[in-house]
């Protein structure tokens, strides 16, 4: 039923003319049965791109991938959106879920049904071929999924006995403990600079940002889910039970001078924390992400896939070269052949093949695939990002590092959100339910 409302949606929208691929078989298609070969030109910012590249390089003589790294956030697919005018794109590019439905309402993206369009069907669980397919067309191959886990360091814990929390209910009161045994030291974060750990925090809750209601997209970012997230978190930040801290260098910093010992994060931090605090290894392990009624549900914080810009020179030999970075077990060892990855394959059949190259020593022989597995499977379905992802993340950052301070609540950082989308959207061209 979801599926077809936003079919019914999408194909609205190409009758506007916003949708240049329209609903029906994309222009310029070719049969999926033709070979590529050739050259293509690969556009990234994901850690292991490059080394990705020249592996597939050394085992397909007859595509060669020429690779060339780009910025990430809002300056990449700014970069990407005017390749597209230009007429200068790359053959394949990666684009992160959330961002995945602007590029491709706004025309932006080479319909891949016909080429991909089964493997993504064969390899993926709905609620992520969800995140890739739009009116009934497929738009990108999901490399990597981001369910959220908890992080927490279990030396401090262990010594001043604080349980791991299951449910929402507990991490308050291990915030609490963290505080009184070390006036320093905090049980979480509430980042200021990065929208994605709300939205999926909100997700898990059951809420439903985006919608469809007959030809309209209905926007909802303080339903009443998101309401009990935001009152949760912003009442943390506001008694200052979890820092307010940007993402990057000062969460990192935190971490490492020991002001941080728990914090909700995906996947991909386990390679990113011990790349960056090595000198941690063994204090730390992970844990499912906990929850409102202590039943496993979990989101994504996170996650890309890879697409053919539209205007691509040489879609056959992106395909294959798509789906072998997606894929194939070869493809998907080169990934993380840096050491510094720990990416969560969207295919679970891969799950093995990461889970054997991630070493597990730092956090001391702990298999935290399995936690890693338990999560991606009670991921809340339904999910759809909406189709001005860049106003509305831009409008809950500019916000939100007044929540700690008590100058602004956090739900009034998602009505301002909602408003600015609201009006974008409503500037583009969309119908939007009342």
């Amino acid at each position: 039923m979801f599926r077809r409302r936003l079919t019914a949606l999408v194909c609205s929208v190409a009758a506007l003319g916003l949708l240049a691929t329209g609903c029906g078989d994309s222009d310029g298609r070719t049969p999926a049965a033709e070979k590529g070969t050739g050259k293509i030109t690969f556009w990234s910012f994901v850690k292991g791109s490059d080394k990705v590249a020249e592996a597939f390089n050394r085992s397909h003589p007859d595509i060669e991938v020429t690779f060339e790294a780009v910025p990430s956030g809002q300056e990449y697919y700014s970069k990407l959106t005017n390749a597209v005018k230009a007429g200068t794109v790359p053959d394949v590019a990666v684009a992160e879920f959330a961002q995945l439905p602007e590029f491709a309402t706004q025309g932006k993206l080479e319909g891949l049904n016909d080429r991909l369009g089964p493997l993504v069907e064969d390899h993926f669980p709905e609620a992520t071929r969800e995140l890739v397919q739009l009116g009934g067309e497929t738009w990108g191959v999901p490399r990597d999924a981001a369910p959220l886990m908890m992080f927490y360091r279990n030396d401090f814990f262990t010594s001043h006995g604080i349980d791991v929390p299951t449910t929402w209910a507990e991490y308050r009161t291990m915030t609490g403990q963290v505080r009184k045994a070390d006036p320093k030291a905090r049980g979480g974060v509430l980042y200021t600079d990065n929208p994605g750990l709300l939205t999926a925090l909100a997700q898990q809750a059951g809420s439903q940002w985006f919608d469809t209601e007959k030809d309209a997209w209905k926007v909802s970012l303080t339903d009443a889910p998101s309401r009990k997230v935001a009152d949760y978190w912003g009442d943390l930040a506001g008694q200052d039970l979890v820092h307010s801290l940007s993402s990057l260098d000062p969460f990192w910093t935190s971490v490492q001078q020991n002001r941080t010992v728990a914090y909700v994060c995906a996947s991909w931090c386990a390679g990113a924390q011990q790349a960056t605090v090595a000198d941690q290894k063994g204090k730390w392990s992970v844990a499912p992400v906990p929850t409102w009624d202590g039943k496993p549900a979990s989101a994504m914080y996170g996650g890309s896939s890879f697409v053919i810009p539209k205007g691509a020179k040489n879609s056959a030999a992106a395909a294959e070269f798509i789906k072998w970075i997606t894929t194939d077990p070869e493809g998907m060892k080169a990934w993380v052949s840096t050491g510094t990855s720990s990416m969560f394959p969207a295919d679970p059949r891969l799950v093995p093949v990461t889970k054997a190259a991630f070493p597990t020593d730092y956090f001391g022989g702990q298999d935290i695939y399995a936690v890693g597995s338990e999560s991606y499977e009670s991921i809340v379905p339904g999910w759809t990002w909406g189709p001005v992802m860049g106003t509305t993340n831009t409008a809950v950052v500019d916000r939100l590092p007044k929540v700690a301070d008590g100058g602004t609540k956090l739900i009034d950082v998602l009505a301002d959100a909602q408003r600015a989308t609201v009006e974008d959207m409503e500037r583009r061209g969309m119908k939007v339910a009342p």
